[in-house]
């Protein structure tokens, strides 16, 4: 028996997966290494989770996570690794084997994603090293989004800007693609369908019949929803305003946007979201106003360019598990249809609305490693 490993680099956690490589691939293990940069945590589907301490980056997460795996299945023989890679650009709208020659181009898209794109080659780099006959398979979360009509696609600069690639491209595609499967089997009377990715890196997308028709997300990881440490949309005049007056340079704007901004900025505090529903501190909670603030927002723009709504889904570390940012999102929604029972709600149901609601609110757990093991299956 072969297998397949999965890894998928997000801006602050690992998650792995090891599958016998079958049609479809089974899962062996999975796990999870999270808050890393902070107390980094080994957590296993199948064993005790435990920190982490010389883990400091997505580098030694991942010496970590083959470590476990060659304790834990030692006989596996790894015939193909899929990677979850954030920036496709222009070029790559499906899963590809990788090359030297494909690996240059997406390191030139690393300023696109510098949270997300380093980590996942570092990831594949890695994982030749260990896996040196592996088939290396690459994943793009930005594929899913590559058909949305233009006006969704653009933005309002000079044609040529648009033509070298400065345009609308959305992420969280993996996480996407894995919510349109399972609708289209479970859910296939609905057709107008808003889902939000909700974790430390946060966005939304509208889709009609399983397609993207909008994101919140657009030329990089930075757009839309406030996340966990970057700013959501901002005002580019405060851009040119932190340049001019501020004298700051790239670099500086980089790292504030993408690391001290979102949750983290507006608490002071913390860019988890489960400690600031259990804090006290005022900050905490408008912190939290803000970010479902933002979401209602969204998820009306995007209902806009749907011209009606069917369903909302709820996915990501925090739309899964947050029953409190999923009842704030939907409160005083009736309007367009959207109510949340709290008791469903409180209980982690897939279905969170009342029975016979208009539009049909769910919490879905999301699977980017099966859809990731799936290409890589298909493509080793």
């Amino acid at each position: 028996m072969t297998h397949i490993l999965t890894l998928n680099a997000g801006s602050s956690s690992l998650k792995y997966g090891l599958y016998d490589a079958t049609d479809p691939p089974r899962p062996l293990t999975t796990g999870k290494v999270g808050r890393i940069g902070g107390t980094a945590r080994l957590s296993p589907a199948d064993g005790p989770a435990r920190d982490l301490p010389g883990v400091t980056d997505h580098a030694t997460a991942l010496i970590s996570v083959l470590s476990e795996l060659h304790n834990t299945h030692p006989k596996a023989r790894v015939t193909a690794v899929g990677h979850r890679v954030v920036h496709g650009g222009l070029d790559y709208d499906a899963p590809i084997r990788l090359t030297p020659e494909i690996l240059t181009k997406l390191d030139a898209l690393s300023p696109f994603a510098p949270l997300h794109q380093p980590h996942n080659l570092a990831g594949v780099r890695a994982a030749i090293s260990a896996f040196p006959d592996a088939a290396q398979i690459a994943c793009f979360d930005t594929a899913f989004h590559r058909n949305h009509p233009f006006v969704n696609d653009t933005f309002a600069l000079p044609r040529r800007y648009y033509e070298a690639g400065v345009r609308r491209y959305g992420f969280h595609g993996l996480s996407y693609d894995y919510i349109a499967s399972d609708l289209a089997q479970h859910e296939p009377d609905l057709s107008r369908v808003i889902v939000a990715h909700l974790g430390n890196g946060a966005s939304m997308c509208a889709m009609r019949d399983g397609r993207s028709i909008a994101s919140t997300m657009g030329f990089s990881a930075l757009d839309g929803l406030p996340m966990g440490t970057r700013s959501g949309q901002l005002d580019p005049g405060v851009v040119l305003y932190l340049m001019d007056q501020e004298g700051m340079s790239p670099g500086q704007i980089t790292e504030l946007l993408y690391n001290q901004s979102g949750l983290k900025g507006l608490s002071g505090l913390t860019n988890d979201m489960r400690d600031l529903e259990a804090s006290s501190d005022p900050r905490a909670a408008e912190a939290i106003d803000y970010f479902t603030f933002r979401i209602r927002r969204e998820l009306g723009a995007l209902a806009v360019s749907l011209g009606g709504l069917d369903g909302v889904v709820f996915c990501g570390g925090i739309g899964e598990n947050s029953a409190m940012i999923r009842a704030r999102v939907c409160e005083g929604l009736d309007w367009i249809g959207i109510s949340c029972d709290a008791d469903r709600n409180a209980a982690n149901a897939r279905v969170i609305s009342p029975e016979g609601s208009p539009v049909r609110v769910m919490a879905i757990p999301t699977n980017e490693e099966i859809v990731i093991a799936r290409a890589a299956l298909a493509l080793g």
